[in-house]
């Protein structure tokens, strides 16, 4: 980290710790003793910081009154790419929140996180205008909806939903217990018990209809059974993984491809030719064909034949759509 970065971790260490050993300064910072007295050097001289050794508390910490002269403040930082979508997705997010739906709850976190933005040495307007993060295929919840699961979710309580069945364009009611709400890929998802599956069941937000809260309590579903369930496989489709895809990109796409984390239990190998080889669990092929058709001609599906199978009927399908235009570009022209 560069000096200002150890300028912040020193003053977040001051103030979450109130007294901090030489030697937790030394293993955060990475540094030699000498590097950090001459840090703490500067931030008193030049920086004003009112930092003091307390002999009998054996650390430094704040001084319990800055005696009178210029305030104490650091310089301007700027965000890691992580720490500036965490704020902005934050922001984002309680930004959409519908008129009156915990409006008066959210807007202290609003706050804070204008003042944490702020910290950077930029209004946090302006951090806004510069920098984008841009939502696609996000559906619409029903905010009351909404705030009656996590109500539920939270007092641990069964409730019944009424939820649309795109597949069958069909509403099935079901009672549930709910055990999380993920956000994934711009949507709402309630990771549920279904006592009528009486399985883990995934159920977009947006296709609920109807919620009902039940006296009946939640059933509680172990941490470990959930993450095995719903995090072992590939995208949204949950449960145990069933097969390996194994797929190949060209030279070209592998340039992007190869920085791609596409699950948590991937396999990458860069090839001789200048291709990658990516391999990733998955229990339902429905989202990851999504993905490998995004890539075209592209991408070869290596294994299992059972994928490439399913790919190439897609493909046929797709090119059936278009036969003149497919018989115009096989003549050349």
């Amino acid at each position: 980290m560069n000096r200002t970065e150890r300028f912040y971790r020193i003053d977040r260490l001051l103030h979450e710790r109130r007294v901090v050993p030489l030697t937790v300064f030394l293993q955060e910072l990475a540094v030699s003793r000498a590097t950090f007295k001459r840090d703490l050097e500067y931030l008193r001289d030049r920086l004003n910081a009112p930092i003091v050794w307390d002999r009998a508390a054996g650390g430094y910490r704040f001084a319990a009154a800055a005696a009178a002269g210029p305030a104490y403040e650091l310089p301007g930082l700027w965000f890691s790419a992580g720490e500036i979508y965490a704020l902005l997705a934050a922001q984002q997010l309680l930004a959409e929140i519908e008129p009156g739906v915990l409006a008066e709850h959210v807007q202290p976190l609003v706050s804070r996180l204008t003042a944490l933005l702020e910290r950077g040495g930029q209004s946090a307007a302006e951090v806004r205008r510069r920098v984008r993060i841009l939502s696609i295929h996000r559906r619409r919840v029903e905010p009351r909806h909404f705030t009656e699961i996590a109500h539920a979710l939270m007092t641990r309580r069964r409730i019944e939903i009424e939820a649309w069945n795109r597949r069958r364009n069909s509403l099935d009611t079901r009672v549930v217990s709910p055990q999380r709400l993920t956000y994934y890929r711009d949507n709402w998802y309630l990771d549920a018990w279904c006592h009528w599956r009486r399985a883990l069941r995934s159920f977009s937000v947006d296709t609920i209809q109807r919620v009902r809260l039940l006296a009946a309590e939640a059933r509680e579903i172990a941490e470990a059974r959930l993450d095995a369930h719903y995090h072992s496989a590939y995208g949204i489709f949950a449960g145990r993984p069933r097969a390996r895809a194994v797929l190949r990109f060209s030279p070209e796409r592998a340039r992007w491809v190869a920085g791609e984390c596409w699950h948590r239990d991937q396999v990458g190998e860069l090839l001789p030719d200048g291709g990658y080889r990516l391999t990733v669990p998955y229990a339902d092929d429905r989202e990851l064909l999504m993905d490998i058709l995004r890539h075209g001609h592209h991408v070869v599906v290596e294994g299992p034949p059972s994928l490439r199978r399913r790919l190439a009927e897609e493909a046929r399908r797709i090119v059936e759509l278009y036969p003149r235009e497919v018989r115009k570009s096989r003549r050349g022209g």
